[in-house]
């Protein structure tokens, strides 16, 4: 028995895989949807019947969900895993590597709620389940935020009241930390590197959607800060905006809820054009919508601004990496991210861009012409994969992985 089962527990959602620790290779995956309401789903696939098969339910709670996760599992003949993976959005600056949860570890988990409150109680939901039905199989936490904690203190530190910022432990903790760690991984290796050896530019770029600078094998910078709000502009968030904003809209009336949900929910591609998915924007805009042009554009140039950024942070970088739903299949974003960056050493081959995955399938390939300074590459991200990865590396299952194990830092 070495399958690693992986749980990515949202609010009214749970979605699994299992992983095979010996070959690294996915078995299962799926994912319940609409927990807590009147009809909710469960869609299971798995390797040897790759389309989905969806099972009608009523699932009140991730108890229920998680007790038709193992169903699935059991009608598929997979024993129970030899460990539970949990993706869990917020650690704080306390979780440097996974952790074997135990009391202690749920504790720590609890007190990060304040800085992710929509997204680690459903971690800590999905936990609970997991623990409860599967007591006597190790349950380990991945950090997105634990990729993250090499970010020197400039970077990290923001230029506020240091008694304050101490208080509420505001500081830079950024996100997404398992995608662009596992995506810097295999960038190193196309290249034919050490990931210890590489500098790299990754960008996450989804609804959701970070940028990240790495510095031999380990993160210097990141566009996420105290909340997955900061940075880019995304498919609801805004990114970026002048921090006077809440208190010009709080003058006018507004409360800091309606704020917060404005500029989580319905800001980003949403706010600005009325569509969240750049599928549907750029269809709008190449039908003459200047309101979807424009926020393509926007989306596009503040991508460009933080790739410049990092580029002088890190002094030169030996490749930039698109990753996730936009970054993997939007090739006019990558065309236009990449547009008047020649001079850095950056540029795109526009048929290389336009062709897909190729007969291998992998999907992990070069997008800049031969013997372009700084390579472009494209990179699927697979989170599962990688705290899969990150499980078994800690209970000594690993096998079938390479190394999950972090570059030291520098003496």
């Amino acid at each position: 028995m070495s399958e690693v089962l992986v749980i990515n527990s949202g609010s009214s959602s749970l979605k699994y895989a299992v992983i095979e620790a010996t070959t690294g290779a996915r078995v299962t995956a799926g994912l319940v949807e609409r927990i807590g309401e009147a009809e909710s789903t469960v869609n299971h696939s798995s390797v040897d019947n790759l389309a989905a098969r969806s099972f009608p339910a009523h699932v009140r709670d991730h108890d229920e969900a998680f007790a038709c996760v193992l169903e699935r599992l059991a009608e598929a003949g997979l024993d129970r895993p030899a460990a539970v993976g949990h993706r869990v959005v917020h650690g704080g600056d306390r979780f440097t590597q996974p952790a074997l949860i135990d009391a202690d570890v749920r504790s720590a988990i609890v007190a990060c709620v304040p800085l992710a409150p929509l997204h680690n109680p459903p971690c800590l939901s999905g936990i609970d389940a997991a623990v409860k039905a599967l007591p006597d199989v190790p349950q380990v936490a991945v950090f997105d935020t634990a990729f993250h904690t090499t970010i020197p203190e400039p970077a990290r530190t923001y230029a506020i009241d240091r008694e304050v910022a101490r208080e509420h432990r505001l500081q830079r903790y950024g996100f997404h930390g398992t995608s662009h760690e596992y995506v810097g991984r295999r960038a190193a290796d196309l290249l034919g590197m050490p990931f210890a050896e590489c500098d790299l530019i990754t960008l996450h770029l989804g609804n959701g959607a970070s940028a990240c600078a790495i510095r031999h094998g380990r993160s210097i910078e990141t566009s996420m800060g105290v909340t997955p709000l900061e940075g880019l502009v995304m498919g609801t968030r805004s990114g970026d905006i002048d921090p006077s904003i809440p208190e010009i809209l709080g003058r006018a009336g507004w409360s800091a809820a309606e704020v917060d949900t404005m500029l989580n929910r319905r800001s980003g591609l949403l706010g600005l054009c009325g569509d969240n998915d750049l599928r549907e924007v750029h269809a709008r805009a190449e039908s003459g919508d200047e309101r979807a042009a424009l926020a393509r554009d926007v989306y596009a140039h503040r991508i460009r601004k933080y790739v410049g950024a990092y580029l002088i942070v890190l002094g030169g970088a030996d490749a930039l990496v698109f990753t996730a739903g936009v970054g993997e299949h939007d090739a006019w974003m990558r065309q236009a991210v990449c547009r008047g960056l020649d001079r850095f050493g950056i540029s795109v081959d526009p048929e290389l861009n336009a062709a897909g995955p190729g007969a291998a399938g992998t999907g992990s390939r070069r997008i800049s012409p031969l013997g372009t300074p700084t390579p472009v590459l494209v990179i699927p991200t697979d989170e599962e994969h990688a705290i899969a990865e990150q499980t078994a590396g800690l209970l000594g299952l690993a096998t079938g992985f390479t190394s999950s194990r972090r570059p030291a830092a520098p003496h």
